[in-house]
């Protein structure tokens, strides 16, 4: 078997249609960082990659892990296999950001032990002995740091950030932050007594008296700015202290949003008028502009990026852009809609080839944009990045073609992905990601928690989303000869011309006259039937079938993952066991069009390492279906992803309620190495199989919506050997 137009780890393969390449980032690595923890450590514990910086030399990776109270360190000296230098604990607090110098490192360490109590200092530590080299008290809480690019000082915003369950969790609420700036001798060693606290008081509109800094950059000549991100504030400080220029963030209108949660539906029809900006993070790009994530926090987030000069005025606004662009690739995250929609947060800017770029990390979708800023007053979007799970940090090598992202939620309760960093490599090669847009279509499109998947004719396919979009129940046209893949229709599945609800689609085959047979999942305490729908092809319901009464007699909320049409029978894949299963044996179900009779034969599937194992997808080809098997692990943690197939003279169903014959199965592919082709973690979801005519399978994956999850969805071709 070989596989097609996507990548096998940094080696890329291009279709026959592709253009000559040009230069992309692509992802190479993805390193869990809780691999940084010694041996016989409890691994159970949260630990999170915040913010990250690189040694002098590039070889070295050093991150901020707030949860765990360490720092962090990884050698990339080959970026496409990170290896673990170990975790440097520290006294007494937590560490909240990080700068490299040569071959040290700055941090930031909260030692708070109240909000009205605020605390912490910035310690030296040398990277390759994980000794401390010095320490300044900062009088404060720290958030963020950054080091001169002459290596003169450091500067660190002292934020003494506000308590959100005091006063409505508004500012004032007192201290006030101010921002330190520690001048270095020849050696990088800190000149603690001469440290400035710059006083950043009585300038912002919004509870002036209480600034908060947020977020803070050097640019060449070294002048500083910091974003006062509770304050919608902006103020660039000489390298002394004085204040330079201060101005209002501002605010922002916005048109076709979704502002509304809780309607699990991607609708882009709303307004917001007058949001202001109240940015996160912020970089220079030269010595007269910087840029700013506009995340929000109290009142605002205006969901793109402002490019500004240093006299304040608005050089750029992305606006809209920036989150119409990950609608489109699958990475809108719906139940943030009211609450600052993809959130743009940090940034790093670095200049490869020549060309100068911002990389803006979108916190709720797991996004990186790359943005070419040789214009400043017309940035232009290169790239987007998949990450891992809300990337907070990132650190731009430039010397050795890397970029570097620090990807802070660890899902370790919620049984998803862990915290971690990403490497991607600048190369001569098309770009990998995304996998599937609709960016083609005449109407801004969202898409995500795609779920069962089929094949026509003309060799493109039809997929469906999951009960996440419950109030909007779809069916994707996706045209797989284009790379990315492209949605050219989607069409809403409706009732009596209403879009359809209590639906958990996870199934979908073709009728063989225009329409569609849909299988969905059960949930009956939700309401939800296991039932089949025959769709026409204008998405309307023209008939229910519910499952008869011997099977809701042992049924489980683990229902119908799949369906496919042989001949005048339909069959469908029960994802796990059902009452009367025995151990790690689930049942293919068939219904037969013409006579209504349904049967069932029995599937052994693999014993779970891990939590469990089920099914997902089945689809016939030739003389054979194809069975996706798969357990419900993330990353290392992952065994079973993989297709099977059985023979249709094995398909003979049995009567429900008896005894039902076990079905011999084959091993077709192992899909572990395709979801590890990018560079990321395995995907715990492979749920969508389709096969063309020709023997092409193609497989997909669920991002679940977005919802404690990075929003990745894979689509990849398998070819020959069916």
């Amino acid at each position: 078997m070989t596989y097609r137009a996507l990548c096998l780890t940094s080696a890329i393969a291009l279709t026959a249609s592709a253009a000559a390449a040009e230069m992309n980032f692509n992802r190479v690595a993805s390193f869990p960082v809780v691999a940084n923890m010694a041996e016989g450590e409890d691994t159970a514990r949260e630990s999170s990659a915040e913010i990250i910086s690189a040694s002098a030399d590039g070889m070295t990776l050093v991150y901020s892990d707030s949860p765990l109270g360490v720092v962090g360190m990884i050698d990339i000296t080959d970026p496409a296999n990170p290896q673990p230098k170990g975790n440097v604990a520290l006294e007494g607090g937590e560490p909240t950001a990080v700068s490299a110098l040569g071959n040290t490192v700055f941090v930031g360490v909260n030692t708070s032990e109240s909000f009205t109590a605020p605390s912490g200092y910035l310690m030296h530590l040398d990277m390759a002995t994980g000794a401390e080299a010095g320490r300044c008290d900062l009088g404060g809480q720290p958030d963020s740091t950054a080091v001169a690019p002459d290596g003169s000082f450091v500067v660190v915003a002292v934020e003494n950030e506000r308590d959100e369950d005091a006063g409505d969790g508004r500012v004032p609420q007192m201290p006030a932050g101010h921002v330190s700036i520690i001048p270095l001798n020849a050696d990088g060693t800190m000149q603690c007594d001469a440290q400035i606290r710059a006083n950043v008081t009585g300038l912002a509109e919004v509870a002036g008296e209480d600034p908060e800094p947020e977020f803070v950059d050097v640019s060449a000549n070294g002048e500083i700015v910091v974003t006062l991100q509770e304050n919608n504030h902006i103020v660039v400080l000489s390298s002394t202290g004085e204040v330079v220029s201060h101005f209002s963030a501002g605010a922002v209108d916005l048109e076709g949003i979704d502002a509304t949660d809780e309607r699990a539906a991607l609708l882009f029809n709303e307004s917001q008028a007058s949001v202001p900006r109240e940015p996160d993070g912020i970089q220079w790009i030269d010595t007269d502009h910087f840029v700013t994530a506009n995340e929000g926090d109290m009142d605002g987030g205006s969901r793109g990026f402002t490019v500004f000069n240093k006299d304040g005025s608005v050089v750029y606004e992305s606006g809209v852009s920036f989150e119409h662009a990950i609608v489109q690739i699958g990475h809108y995250p719906d139940r943030r809609s009211d609450a600052k929609g993809v959130e743009p947060e940090g940034m790093e800017f670095g200049t490869f080839g020549g060309t100068p770029y911002v990389f803006l990390l979108a916190e709720r979708s797991s996004i990186i944009g790359v943005y070419d800023m040789t214009d400043p007053a017309n940035p232009t979007l290169k790239q987007l990045l998949p990450s891992g799970v809300a990337p907070e940090g990132a650190v731009a090598i430039p010397a050795r073609n890397l970029l570097v992202t620090a990807n802070e939620a660890d899902l370790l309760e919620d049984g998803g992905a862990r915290s971690h960093v990403m490497i991607y490599e600048y190369q001569d090669a098309p770009a990998v990601y995304p996998h599937i847009t609709s960016a083609g279509m005449d109407t801004l499109t969202g898409w995500g928690a795609n779920s069962g998947m089929v094949a026509d004719a003309d060799g493109t396919i039809w997929a469906v989303n999951d009960s996440f979009y419950g109030f909007q129940p779809t069916i994707f046209h996706i045209d797989p000869s284009q790379t990315p893949a492209q949605i050219v229709k989607a069409i809403p599945v409706t009732r009596g011309g209403q879009p359809a609800q209590l639906m958990d689609m996870e199934g979908i085959t073709l009728d063989g006259e225009g329409g569609y047979w849909v299988a969905s999942e059960g949930r009956l305490d939700r309401g939800i039937l296991h039932a089949l729908y025959h769709v026409n092809a204008d998405g309307e319901i023209e008939a229910t079938i519910p499952v008869p009464s011997e099977l809701l007699a042992v049924e489980s909320r683990f229902g119908f993952e799949g369906i496919t049409k042989v001949g005048n029978t339909l069959w469908m894949a029960v994802q796990r066991e059902w009452a009367d299963d025995p151990k790690n044996h689930v049942k293919l179900v068939a219904y037969n069009l013409e006579t209504e009779e349904w049967g069932a034969v029995r599937y052994e599937k693999a014993e779970p390492a891990t939590g469990w194992v089920g099914l997902s997808e089945i689809t016939a080809h030739g003389d054979h279906v194809y069975i996706i098997e798969r357990d419900n692990q993330i990353g290392d943690a992952a065994v079973t992803k993989k297709v099977y197939r059985v023979a249709l003279t094995e398909m003979v169903p049995a009567a429900l309620g008896g005894d039902l014959p076990v079905v011999a199965k084959e091993e077709v592919v192992d899909l572990l190495p395709y979801l590890t082709s990018t560079g990321g973690y395995v995907l715990d979801k492979v749920e969508g199989l389709a096969i063309t005519e020709d023997g092409t399978m193609w497989v997909s994956t669920d991002n679940d919506g977005v919802d404690d999850h990075s929003g990745e969805t894979m689509l990849f071709s398998i070819e020959g050997g069916l």
